[in-house]
């Protein structure tokens, strides 16, 4: 039995040549692992690894029409990615000094990842062009500051204007190769900037494959998430309950919240594209009780969620998940073994490894379903 508390019973060996360090061209030509899951089982773990075999199938993701159904309900996070990497210098020594933009707080109040941060203190002016400059107004513990903004509204320019000139997009730290094309790092239904990193998963999407989709009778719906850059945070604590989560917003509209009560009511499947998505759903679910009877529930709204998923965890809302391969010991693996079970996921993984598929943001991805 797993000791599912256990920061290392989320490890695993990845060879470092299969981390992707560019995208697939097409988008929907990575590869694609699914894996059906024993709805039966409590934890949803197959009993051998040849059974888990047996329910693994190597496809591409160009295939995904094959496993939705009319009446399915895709949830997609159209979140956009910020230009939030910005490089500066300080204003009393001329030090470099990079930082990556975390979350707005208030108007030009920013929650910020500093580098090096121990050059900092609080006060301290870090200039970035003739338009923008910022102060550091707190530190905390783990690097992260806050700084407020100040900037010159030459030509009537905005901080997002002046932001979209100075900053730029943010790549996770294991992508060590230039990206041509900065598009790539943002999904093609991308519309609300405020995300650090990218909901990756929706990065093998195409136009194309949306309608086609679509036209299946498949029903697609939008919500948001803000990705944070705790998202690549590692748990440092042996055990994961001590392991503090960052906090990311979200929000879920009326009309969708409608669409996904109604589709679980009539037992129609709900599919989340990426972590994020799953984290948004599970935040705003609610179990209420009717004439005596339990019953779950999607709320609409806005606030903030520091989740933490992992096994073992009753997940209220989906039935499947897309979602690419994860760091290892990262929250989001935590997430996936809470949703299709941590020995079926050990399994995967090996078996992912030895088909040479692509890990982490610009890698291949599984699509699960219980």
């Amino acid at each position: 039995m797993e000791n599912y508390t256990l920061k290392s019973t989320y490890d695993y060996c990845l060879p470092e040549n299969l981390i992707a360090q560019e995208p697939v061209e097409p988008r929907d030509a990575s590869k694609m692992l699914v894996f059906k899951g024993n709805n039966q089982d409590k934890n949803y773990e197959y009993k051998n690894e040849q059974e888990i075999k047996l329910n693994i199938e190597h496809k591409h993701f160009y295939d995904l029409p094959l496993y939705l159904k009319k009446g399915d309900v895709l949830v997609i996070n159209n979140t956009k990615v910020l230009p939030a990497r910005l490089f500066g210098y300080k204003k009393e020594t001329g030090a470099k000094i990079e930082i990556l933009l975390q979350k707005r707080i208030h108007l030009d109040l920013w929650e910020i990842i500093a580098k090096p941060v121990k050059r900092l203190k609080i006060g301290t002016m870090i200039i970035f062009n003739e338009e923008l400059s910022g102060e550091i107004t707190e530190k905390g513990e783990y690097g992260e500051c806050k700084i407020k903004f100040m900037y010159k509204k030459i030509n009537n320019k905005t901080f997002e204007e002046i932001l979209e000139r100075v900053g730029t997009v943010p790549l996770p730290p294991y992508i060590h190769k230039k990206l041509n094309n900065v598009d790539r790092y943002q999904t093609v239904y991308s519309k609300i900037k405020g995300s650090s990193a990218a909901p990756t998963a929706g990065l093998h999407f195409t136009p194309q494959l949306i309608e086609k989709i679509k036209g299946m009778g498949v029903i697609i719906v939008e919500i948001l998430l803000h990705v944070g850059l705790g998202t690549f945070r590692p748990v440092k604590e042996d055990n994961i309950l001590d392991h503090k989560m960052h906090s990311e917003y979200i929000s879920i509209t009326k009309e969708v919240a409608e669409e996904i009560n109604k589709a679980k009511e009539e037992g129609r499947r709900i599919i989340a594209v990426g972590t994020t998505s799953v984290r948004a759903l599970e935040s705003m679910a609610e179990i209420i009780s009717i004439n005596g009877k339990e019953k779950v529930t999607l709320k609409s709204g806005e606030k903030y969620t520091n989740i933490f998923i992992y096994p073992p965890y009753n997940f209220k809302i989906i039935d499947g998940l897309i979602t690419n391969f994860h760091l290892p010991q990262s929250t989001l693996l935590m997430l996936i073994s809470a949703f299709i079970g941590i020995n079926n996921i050990k399994e995967i993984y090996k078996v992912a490894i030895e088909n040479k598929y692509r890990f982490f943001s610009f890698g291949d991805c599984c699509l699960f379903l219980r």
